[in-house]
C-alpha cells in the first residue's frame, strides 16, 4: 500500500477506554478503547433537494455522536466559491473534510473520486487515531460515474494490531457495482491479513443485496445491523427511508451497538441517514 501523509489538526479531545485490554507494566490490565464509528453520505453538504447548505449543522451533529472514526462520502475537497456561495457565512474556504474535522478529529485522509472545473469531491475518513498509511483506489468504470475506495490503516494506542478502515462509495448501476465489488474483494485479500481487524463502511448503492454474498462468503465479513437487529438499516431517502444502501461491515471485532440516525434534526440534513456503530477491540 502506498504510504501517504494524513492531515492533522490540534485536538484536546481524548478517546474513552471501556473494554477489556492488555497487560501493562507490573501485570495490571490496561483497558483498550472501544471504537465508535459513523458513516454518512453528506450529499456535498446540502439537504435533500439542494435547497439549503447544511454543512455547519452536519459538523455539529457528527461531533455530538462522539465517533472515533468517521467515514464520509460525497464530501468536497476543493470547491470554488461562486458569488452566491460567498454570501453564505457557513460556506467554508477550506476543504470541507477539514472543516468537518475541525478540533474533534486530529487525523484525516481524503480521496478524490470526482474532479470537475469548479472543484472535486470524494471519500474521507476522520480519525481520533493516527494513520500509518492510506491509499485511494479508483474503481470508476465510466467517466461520469467516478467512484473510489479509500483504504486507511490506523494505530490505536495500546492495541497490538493495525486496524483497517475502508470508506466505500459504489456506483448506481449493477454492472459497475459488480466490478467494484470484485476490486474491493481483491484489495482486501491482497492487503488485509486475516488476523487484522477491519471495518468497511459507506454507501454501497446495493438495494438489491448483491454485494452481501461476496462480502460474507469471500471475505468472512458481517454486516453490523444485520447481526444486531436482523436486517439492514434503511437509510435512503432520509424523509421516507426504503433503501438499505448504507452499510457497516466488519471482521475481527466484537460488535456492541448500532443506531440509524435519520430522525429529528438529522432528517433536515443530507438525503441519507447516518449509521453509528460501536465495537470492542479483541485482545491479541
Amino acid at each position: 500500500m502506498e504510504l501517504r501523509e494524513a492531515g492533522r489538526v490540534d485536538s484536546a479531545r481524548q478517546p474513552d477506554a471501556k473494554s477489556a485490554g492488555t497487560p501493562a507494566a507490573g501485570g495490571a490490565i490496561e483497558a483498550l478503547p472501544r471504537l465508535h464509528i459513523l458513516t454518512y453520505n453528506v450529499h456535498k453538504g446540502y439537504c435533500a433537494g439542494n435547497r439549503r447548505f447544511m454543512l455547519q449543522s452536519m459538523r455539529e451533529r457528527i461531533a455530538e455522536t462522539g465517533a472515533d472514526v468517521v467515514f464520509l462520502q460525497e464530501i468536497h475537497g476543493f470547491a470554488e466559491k461562486s458569488a452566491r456561495k460567498r454570501r453564505r457565512a457557513s460556506y467554508p474556504d477550506q476543504p470541507h473534510f477539514e472543516y468537518l474535522a475541525d478540533q474533534a478529529w486530529p487525523h484525516y485522509a481524503y480521496g478524490r473520486n470526482a474532479i470537475y472545473r469548479k472543484g472535486d469531491h470524494g471519500n474521507a475518513i476522520l480519525s481520533m487515531y493516527p494513520f500509518t498509511r492510506w491509499e485511494n483506489i479508483d474503481v470508476a468504470l465510466f467517466p461520469r460515474s467516478s467512484r473510489s475506495i479509500l483504504h486507511g490503516v490506523i494505530d490505536v494506542p495500546r492495541y497490538q494490531k493495525p486496524v483497517h478502515v475502508l470508506c466505500v462509495h459504489l456506483g448506481l448501476l449493477e454492472r459497475e457495482r459488480r466490478a467494484q465489488i470484485r476490486t474491493l474483494v481483491e484489495r482486501i485479500e491482497e492487503h488485509v491479513p486475516r488476523d487484522e481487524p477491519m471495518i468497511i463502511a459507506g454507501d454501497f448503492n446495493d438495494w438489491r443485496m448483491q454485494a452481501e454474498r461476496h462480502l460474507r462468503s469471500d471475505l468472512g465479513l458481517t454486516e453490523l445491523f444485520v447481526h444486531m437487529t436482523g436486517r439492514h438499516a434503511r437509510t435512503f431517502p432520509v424523509w421516507a427511508p426504503v433503501f438499505p444502501v448504507d452499510r457497516v461491515y466488519y471482521r475481527g471485532l466484537r460488535p456492541v451497538s448500532c443506531a440509524c440516525l435519520g430522525e429529528g434534526s438529522w432528517r433536515e440534513l443530507s438525503d441519507h441517514a447516518a449509521l453509528l456503530g460501536e465495537f470492542e477491540l479483541i485482545g491479541s
